[in-house]
């Protein structure tokens, strides 16, 4: 919260304002381009709204969170990265906060980036009383193994992602083996999408690894299982992210935070409208699935994604800004 109270107090002030004309000009704007799909196409949302909505000059660069994060903490440049997963740079973000570098805007997924086990929504929309993980690890005849259908089936992620040694870890934990469950490597990420596509389709059940946001849980939407206690960064550390550690214990997945950087420089040479914007703007993880997943499903760019965005959720973005700023970017679509 003490993260966003600066926030919170020049929304306000941006709100209170009413339809007052834009103060100075917004002027030259860096944005980062990640090459991660939800950062690619947030960033363009942004360009969009400060080009038509603010009048600014803006360029983009391609970047991604640690060499884009560490370029505005040491050189003052880019001036903005729209999404970026600060908990990926534990000594560079709380550097650059602590002498001044940067600073953050809102959130850019105010429900933060989120890891865990999840089921197919068809299966929790019929087995209600299904919450959490050992809620499902109960029932292994809801979760056939397709090769072993007298046991259930828990899909593993990727060869050589940390999540995936999280997954054998808390497979572990949970006494998933003895509680009748196999544990599936899918080998790659597109054998994960693959598995978790064909038993979509078919609609059968299964748990799996995943995270959000993705184009994936936009195209086949899943509840994410609750683990039965919090997240405990030391045995985390101790046990889970160590796969020949021989005896972990449960532990929740953690949330990470996603937050809009900007360097101090920025914040202090454009306009007050232009930072109120990047202090306010921010979607789920549902809405930006459901886009990627559109992108994906029509071969668009992030641009064409943005594009989309705009003219398809009025509901969402015009929240973000004065109604001035709204009839501009309307216009321009």
């Amino acid at each position: 919260m003490q993260k966003l109270l600066g926030s919170t107090v020049l929304a306000a002030a941006f709100c209170g304002a009413g339809g007052m004309a834009l103060g100075a000009e917004c002027g030259d704007v860096t944005l980062a381009v990640h090459n991660v799909q939800s950062a690619e196409v947030l960033t363009f949302v942004d360009k969009f709204i400060l080009e038509h909505g603010y009048g600014c000059t803006v360029e983009t660069v391609p970047g991604d969170t640690v060499p884009t994060t560490t370029s505005m903490v040491e050189k003052g440049d880019p001036d903005v990265s729209s999404e970026t997963w600060v908990n990926l740079l534990p000594e560079v973000v709380p550097r650059g906060l602590a002498e001044g570098k940067i600073i953050y805007g809102a959130p850019a997924l105010p429900d933060g980036g989120i890891q865990g086990w999840w089921i197919p929504k068809y299966l929790a929309d019929a087995h209600p009383e299904i919450k959490t993980v050992d809620d499902a690890l109960a029932h292994p005849e809801l979760f056939p193994d397709p090769e072993d259908p007298d046991k259930g089936v828990i899909f593993n992620g990727a060869e050589g992602w940390g999540a995936t040694v999280v997954t054998a870890q808390l497979y572990k934990a949970y006494g998933a083996e003895a509680k009748g469950f196999n544990l599936m490597s899918p080998g790659s990420a597109a054998g994960l999408d693959g598995a978790i596509a064909k038993a979509y389709e078919r609609q059968e059940g299964f748990i799996t690894y995943y995270w959000a946001p993705t184009a994936l849980l936009g195209k086949y939407p899943m509840v994410m299982l609750q683990a039965t206690v919090e997240h405990d960064p030391d045995e985390w550390k101790r046990c889970i992210t160590t796969l020949d550690c021989a005896d972990p214990k449960i532990t929740g997945w953690p949330v990470d935070e996603v937050m809009t950087v900007v360097t101090k420089d920025f914040a202090a040479r454009t306009s007050p409208e232009v930072m109120a914007y990047f202090n306010t703007r921010g979607w789920s993880n549902d809405t930006v699935s459901k886009l990627m997943a559109w992108e994906t499903d029509n071969q668009a760019t992030g641009e064409d994604g943005a594009v989309h965005f705009l003219k398809e959720s009025k509901d969402i973005w015009t929240k973000w800004v004065p109604p001035e700023v709204a009839q501009k970017v309307e216009a321009a679509l």
